[in-house]
């Protein structure tokens, strides 16, 4: 294993960039961010050249290969949907029948405190548009313990306003 003083940066950069670079590359996909990881790799290197004596392949590896996995997760952190889509959620989000669900269930909210199974009946029928057959289905109650549900809802609701 070949060490190499801190002391002469220009034999540090000639004999350890090149594998610094290539692991860089390899890692990154991309030849401008793998010139940046590899400047980062070199000053990290040189800020802890204090506490080394001396350097070798392994540290300059292990260094790269942090320094490039630190930069995609940082990549992936920062970014975010395009604005393409963005801007469709929005649209979207501004049609009436959007609005129209998201005042249902506020609605809803405010109707159900303590009622989950109820909750769970109106929304299945009324936001999610399921008719009364699948919703009994779904729920494992009959169709007729749907409507009477559907109907205490109803008067319930009417009674709070």
């Amino acid at each position: 294993m070949k060490t190499v003083s801190m002391d002469d940066f220009d034999s540090l950069y000639r004999t350890f960039g090149p594998m610094v670079l290539r692991r860089c590359r390899f890692l990154l996909k991309d030849e401008e961010k793998a010139l940046d990881a590899m400047q980062d790799v070199f000053v990290r290197i040189i800020e802890r050249k204090s506490r080394l004596q001396s350097v070798c392949a392994s540290l300059f590896y292990v260094t790269a290969t942090r320094v490039c996995l630190n930069k995609i997760r940082a990549d992936k952190v920062r970014s975010g949907p395009a604005f393409e889509t963005i801007a469709e959620v929005v649209s979207d989000a501004s049609s009436s029948e959007v609005e129209e669900k998201i005042d249902s269930g506020i609605l809803l909210e405010c109707i159900f405190s303590g009622r989950d199974k109820d909750r769970e009946i109106a929304t299945l029928h009324y936001l999610d548009g399921f008719t009364l057959e699948e919703t009994a289905e779904k729920m494992k109650m009959s169709v007729s313990g749907i409507r009477k549900r559907l109907s205490g809802l109803r008067k319930y609701a009417e009674s709070r306003r």
